[in-house]
């Protein structure tokens, strides 16, 4: 056998090996990080847990809610989820309102209905503006995002000892490891679905995780996510000391479309959900389907996810067995407003990112499909 010069060399055990060099010493050019001004410490996931640990009242409702997810995506349940609430969060006191008004409502619906609230905290952006309330928690482009990682954590604990499960959107890989305790279901945006780097994450997440068809309204890159996050992988990642590591997880069982239209176009028509449900039957999944009353399905028009939510309950009534959940961007106060310099012209409430439908209208939609829902044995 004839052996190569590396096959003689001893085996790198660590970092202080380096192979043997007859050339003189250099000086190198600057190859790395040429873009990076600087590399600000953040607290590892364990320090932030020790410093805002879960209680056993969270804790209780977080498994209560992904247990409930759960059933009703395996027909264990009957009722429909609905995750609803702000588009993103930036005032952890109107969001904490917001919360409080849900959980009362909740009690009222909780027989056709589960109810988890929408708590983003992180933003996509097709090119620029605010990234989010984990990013920015100021508001002013000064990105303390370690007091933002920990507001966001404090914000899902309180929302969860109010007794509401959460719900999110897995924007930054890193995330989950300082908030996923506290988190019931997550969502995998349009923009990152098809992101080899978001279904590895999806894989070894612990909530039952909703992957919403392409901004063009494919929905075949979702059910490849599904399909992908469903297998075990192995990737970098972080550890809660902080520490990178090669996560290796099992697949995670209880993905599901988001259909949320593309294109300028809807797709939770009575045709849109059976396409749906035909695809996933072909590819050997669960035929589940989750409608985002936003988006291209209300062609960004908040005041246009009522007719939507109808027309879906109204699809349950008339017999679909696909349809098993919806999303709602609802707030305070109706609409949007851009961030103020002034940040004390905020008005109160009112979403900073998309549009919503205010607290009124949430009520009666929740309510009308409530009413409806009772009429039917599923």
């Amino acid at each position: 056998m004839v052996r190569t010069k590396w096959a003689s060399l001893p085996h790198n055990t660590g970092s202080n090996f380096q192979p043997s060099s007859s050339k003189s010493p250099m000086t190198s050019p600057n190859l790395e990080n040429i873009n990076v001004t600087s590399f600000d410490s953040m607290p590892t996931p364990e320090d932030l847990h020790l410093r805002l640990p879960l209680s056993e009242v969270a804790a209780a409702v977080v498994n209560q809610g992904r247990e409930d997810l759960r059933n009703i995506l395996e027909r264990k349940d009957p009722r429909l989820f609905v995750v609803v609430g702000p588009c993103s969060i930036h005032d952890p006191v109107a969001g904490l309102d917001y919360a409080r008004r849900l959980k009362v409502l909740q009690e009222e619906v909780k027989d056709t209905l589960l109810l988890v609230m929408r708590v983003y905290f992180e933003k996509p952006r097709t090119t620029t503006g605010w990234k989010g309330y984990i990013n920015d928690p100021d508001m002013d482009d000064s990105f303390h995002v370690d007091q933002g990682m920990e507001k966001a954590r404090q914000f899902l604990l309180d929302v969860c000892e109010l007794g509401l499960p959460t719900g999110t959107e897995a924007l930054d890989p890193i995330s989950p490891q300082y908030l996923g305790d506290l988190i019931a279901w997550t969502a995998i945006g349009a923009r990152t679905t098809e992101s080899q780097t978001h279904r590895e994450m999806s894989s070894g997440l612990s909530t039952p995780v909703g992957f919403k068809n392409g901004t063009d309204g494919d929905i075949s890159i979702a059910i490849n996510a599904i399909l992908s996050a469903s297998h075990p992988h192995s990737f970098l990642g972080l550890n809660s000391q902080g520490r990178v590591a090669i996560v290796r997880t099992s697949g995670n069982q209880h993905g599901h479309v988001v259909l949320r239209g593309g294109d300028g176009r809807p797709n939770y028509d009575t045709v849109s959900v059976a396409m749906a449900e035909q695809a996933l039957i072909k590819a050997k999944l669960p035929a589940n389907v989750v409608v985002d009353c936003s988006h291209a399905n209300s062609y960004k028009k908040p005041e246009l996810q009522p007719l939507v939510m109808a027309d879906v309950i109204n699809q349950v009534v008339n017999g679909s067995k696909a349809l098993v959940g919806l999303m709602i961007e609802s707030n305070i106060v109706a609409g949007n407003q851009p961030i103020p310099d002034d940040l004390s012209q905020l008005k109160y409430g009112c979403s900073v990112t998309d549009g919503c439908v205010d607290w009124a209208t949430t009520e009666a939609m929740l309510r009308d499909a409530a009413t409806k829902l009772r009429t039917i044995k599923r």
